[in-house]
């Protein structure tokens, strides 16, 4: 089940490629270029509205064909969107490659339906945001790697002069086509266990609670905030006045974006955990330096020295340490975020809202220095709201989905439907940016999202709920 959560990561990102690639081959505003969130993320919203629908009025589908069997078709709908990325780059259509991600939206619609309450429920229901943050760790492995290959995929190795621009996503997504494809057949063989129980009760019973209605408004929040904030930094980071970066150099500072995810995912899974205090302090230390490691060797990796032929004569190790060893001039701002996020963990004190609440009041924080400033600083600050948004979703559903019995999977329906917010404020943030001539001004969209999912973790999940543990 985690190998979905890693491979929906490394191809929804891919997404923050897609954006200055098609805004560039397209000659697109940012407005027009943002349609790609809105298109991928618009279908997470059609396909869990329709799994709702069916579930008000003929009971639960998952509860009929299985958890296995709702993955088997998410992949294959997956991997037929992914296909369509072939006639869209010959017939050179933006609107063709919108509608091939609407349909490879469809298909994750489906994966996250099943995915995440069946991780949920895998054990006690207090430790619930442990188990969805550690199955999140690897989806920002994806979501860490994911920038760093598709950007030298895209921007370099299958960018032919003379070839229009769009011409590079085509290997790329047929290569997804073939993978869903392979893990569909994987997955109808492989041996599930089975959890929960039969059909739930006709009708849409999940409405009568507040705190999922408050829930699935802050998984919108949520998304449309992390997904704006990362489809903005390449751009961000191109401004003069921020970090004058190539395309191919900001696509760098995405993976530390979503890695910053990644550190803080594995961190939750551990302090939201049942395990022995001292244990968890061990292991909140352990767990960021070696996450962080990780980024920084996984940065400094040599892909666009070798592919240029720089490397000839040379071991592509012996580039990898150089780069390494130069790198450290980048990552030593990163270090003290990364400091600011255990201390954060600390305040916390392992209740899944009040960590909620905290970290989601930091990154509101760090957006609206990022506004205020400029050069490095906010370079960083925007670049470390990954850190801070690591918990988000999983602490977010989890508090949403809780005390629901067999409706667990309806309400999940209703929170993957508000992933619209993918769709929804990333293309707003653009058009603020057009309207103002201001993208970093446009930061204010996600700022203000930040700061509503940060009142559900401080006082919304209790709505309409009787005196309760945070």
């Amino acid at each position: 089940m985690t190998s979905l959560f890693f491979l929906w990561g490394f191809m929804t990102v891919f997404n923050d490629i897609l954006i200055p690639r098609f805004k560039e081959a397209f000659s697109l505003g940012y407005f027009q270029a943002m349609l790609v969130q809105f298109a991928f993320f618009g279908a997470y919203f059609v396909g869990a509205l329709l799994y709702f629908l069916v579930s008000a009025t003929k009971g639960d589908p998952i509860a009929k064909i299985g958890y296995k069997n709702g993955v088997v078709i998410g992949l294959l709908v997956s991997a037929a969107g992914s296909a369509l990325f072939w006639p869209a780059a010959a017939a050179v259509s933006y609107p063709m490659f919108l509608g091939a991600l609407f349909v490879v939206g469809l298909g994750f619609a489906m994966l996250q339906i099943a995915a995440n309450p069946y991780v949920t429920i895998l054990g006690p229901e207090k430790t619930a945001s442990s188990r969805l943050n550690l199955a999140q760790g690897l989806n920002s492995v994806g979501t860490t790697i994911g920038p760093l290959i598709g950007g030298w995929l895209i921007f370099q190795y299958f960018a032919k002069s003379g070839a229009h621009g769009v011409d590079s996503v085509k290997v790329p997504y047929l290569t997804f086509c073939i993978v869903f494809i392979a893990l569909a057949v994987v997955f109808y063989f492989v041996h599930l266990p089975h959890v929960g129980g039969g059909k739930i009760e006709r009708g849409a019973g999940v409405l009568k609670h507040p705190h999922v209605a408050l829930g699935a408004l802050g998984i919108f929040m949520y998304v449309g905030g992390e997904v704006a904030v990362g489809s903005a930094i390449i751009n961000f980071l191109g401004q003069p006045e921020i970090a004058g970066l190539s395309e191919i150099d900001a696509s760098k500072f995405v993976a530390i974006y979503w890695g910053g995810l990644l550190i803080g995912r594995f961190m939750g899974a551990v302090e939201l955990s049942g395990m022995a205090r001292r244990r968890k302090q061990a292991l909140l230390i352990v767990i960021p330096l070696v996450a962080y490691l990780f980024l920084w060797v996984a940065k400094s990796a040599p892909l666009d020295a070798i592919s240029g032929g720089a490397g000839e004569g040379v071991s592509a190790l012996a580039l990898w340490r150089e780069q390494f060893a130069a790198n450290w001039a980048i990552f030593k701002y990163y270090l003290p975020f990364t400091g600011l996020c255990w201390l954060m963990f600390q305040f916390g004190k392992a209740q899944a809202g009040r960590t909620l609440a905290i970290f989601s009041t930091t990154v509101a924080a760090l957006l609206l220095v990022a506004i205020l400033a400029g050069g490095k600083t906010a370079m960083w600050c925007v670049v470390a709201v990954g850190l801070f948004s690591s918990i988000g979703w999983s602490n977010t559903f989890s508090l949403a989905i809780e005390g629901l019995g067999p409706l667990k999977s309806q309400a999940s329906s209703l929170l993957v439907m508000a992933i619209l917010g993918g769709a929804i404020l990333p293309p707003l943030q653009g058009l603020v940016a057009d309207m103002t001539k201001n993208l970093p001004l446009s930061f204010i969209v996600p700022m203000l999202a930040y700061s509503y999912v940060a009142f559900y973790g401080a006082k919304g999940h209790k709505a309409g709920r009787a005196a309760r543990t945070p």
